[in-house]
């Protein structure tokens, strides 16, 4: 990405007067909130995002709602930094990250106040604690977002899925020993136009955030730039219990997020 113009810095300096102040006051209370066990805890990072697209000038568009019944974990692809904060405008949604995540300056804050579940898998007492917290709150009815890529795209293509993620699904019901269901709903979200023109094949990675990128630049970038559009869509849920073979859910959601992304970029269905 090429370094902003003088319009472009003016427009950074404009952005971060009103979102700082505004980041502040809200990590404040959102803190206040956890501590104190409020309800507001859960509505709060919904106006925080809300508030960041609207003065990064990123329109969301969603198709399709999420499911009304719970336990509900919500399976992702993911394309930047910025899908956290599209997909948290349209509801109060909680994710799952890696366990590097928690150490990252800013983005670390923003997650834990978010109650972020941290998942070490490299460590398998991390990974079973893990489990026992996402069990812990699908059972209080939160919603829980999983990329299952395992990290983020180039914006041309949805990665392959790997299925030991979504198996931490079944997992968290064997460790909470519920005898239920999980619902599992694919989610897919795409960056479509830029500055009202569609995005060609050379322009998504400049949206996407991925390799071994600088944040701030390509923050920089994204603010400095023309208005974005993005697209949300919710896909059909799944009932997933302790019988349900993982490898199978996992190629399902893969071929149903894959689909939704490859007709909201390309504008047809069929895999990539």
């Amino acid at each position: 990405m090429s370094a902003p113009g003088v319009r472009g810095r003016m427009r950074i300096a404009a952005v971060l007067l009103v979102l700082v102040p505004a980041t502040l006051a809200l990590m404040g209370l959102q803190a206040l909130s956890l501590r104190l066990g409020w309800r507001l805890q859960h509505r709060l990072p919904t106006l925080f995002h809300r508030v960041a697209c609207a003065l990064l000038r990123v329109r969301v568009t969603v198709e399709g709602r999420p499911a009304r019944g719970r336990p509900l974990l919500v399976v992702s692809n993911h394309v930047s930094w910025l899908d956290i904060t599209v997909l948290s405008t349209t509801m109060p949604l909680s994710f799952i990250a890696k366990s590097e995540v928690a150490g990252w300056p800013v983005f670390g804050t923003f997650a834990r106040l978010q109650r972020t579940v941290f998942i070490d898998r490299t460590r398998r007492k991390g990974a079973a604690e893990a489990n026992r917290q996402v069990a812990s709150r699908l059972a209080d009815g939160d919603a829980m977002v999983l990329f299952a890529e395992g990290t983020t795209s180039d914006g041309n293509r949805v990665l392959p899925f790997r299925s030991a993620v979504i198996g931490a699904a079944r997992d968290a019901i064997a460790e909470a020993g519920h005898t239920g269901h999980v619902l599992v709903q694919p989610l897919t979200v795409a960056y479509r136009r830029r500055g009202g023109l569609p995005l060609t094949r050379r322009e998504r990675p400049e949206i996407a955030w991925y390799g071994d990128m600088d944040l701030l630049p390509h923050l920089s970038a994204i603010m400095a730039g023309p208005p974005l559009d993005a697209v949300v869509s919710w896909g059909e849920p799944l009932a997933f219990d302790t019988g349900t073979d993982r490898k199978e859910v996992t190629r399902w959601l893969q071929g149903e997020i894959r689909a939704m992304y490859r007709r909201l970029t390309h504008g047809r269905g069929g895999a990539d």
